[in-house]
């Protein structure tokens, strides 16, 4: 109502400014031409209010659909619930976090990512560009240490206490990894020898929770 009133305040302005205006110019043919103009222009108005208030109507009479119904729909196109898309957000925070601490190695952390990308809960825009393209690049970003160091063998050592060190594993029980890096030169992994250079790589993901498990479920024998 308050917009239909001023377009008409605005018209009927328009109409006498330009009526004292052209009033002592024009010829009698001319103003009733000019006069029939504005008519015109005046029922387009209208007409142009008219369409407006049908389509405010319209808009008013519709009945909206709540916003979780709407988000519950969205889910199941890809397969997912509420619940599973909680869960998913938050394995992309997760990553997100890992990645940025670069908590290695670099190629778990791929998989973990090439996962999410499976996932076809990453298709929802709330995480395709997070998971297909900006994780991807921090990835791509990612400039990964050495994955093994050398370590120079001295008297007394054995390989239980080179993989207890914290600067290599913390973890005795990871040994056998120092020796698989190093069968060329250790033939019994109870004799090694000084000035024997080792290879000890980093533990992937899956072997730093293997040997942990041992470490934690370790019992010593009963002292006799």
């Amino acid at each position: 109502m308050k917009l239909t009133k001023s377009l008409f305040g605005i018209l009927s302005l328009m109409i006498i400014f330009s009526a004292s205006l052209i009033a002592q110019e024009m010829t009698t043919e001319e103003w009733e031409a000019e006069m029939q103009r504005l008519r015109d222009k005046s029922e387009m108005l209208t007409q142009e209010i008219n369409t407006l208030k049908a389509d405010v109507s319209n808009l008013k009479s519709m009945e909206i659909q709540p916003y979780e119904d709407c988000m519950n729909e969205l889910y199941a196109m890809v397969g997912a619930t509420k619940s599973d898309v909680d869960n998913f957000r938050k394995a992309v925070a997760d990553l997100e976090g890992m990645i940025k601490r670069k908590e290695g190695p670099k190629a778990d952390r791929q998989k973990d990512l090439d996962a999410l990308k499976m996932n076809k809960i990453s298709a929802l825009p709330e995480f395709y560009d997070k998971v297909h393209n900006q994780l991807q690049r921090m990835l791509d970003n990612w400039v990964e240490e050495s994955k093994e160091v050398n370590y120079e063998v001295v008297k007394g050592d054995c390989l239980w206490n080179i993989a207890k060190k914290s600067d290599h594993y913390g973890n005795a029980f990871a040994w056998p990894v120092i020796y698989n890096a190093n069968r060329d030169q250790i033939k019994n992994p109870d004799l090694i020898y000084p000035k024997q250079v080792f290879k000890i790589p980093q533990l992937t993901q899956e072997e730093k929770s293997k040997y942990e498990k041992l470490k934690m479920n370790y019992k010593p024998a009963p002292v006799q």
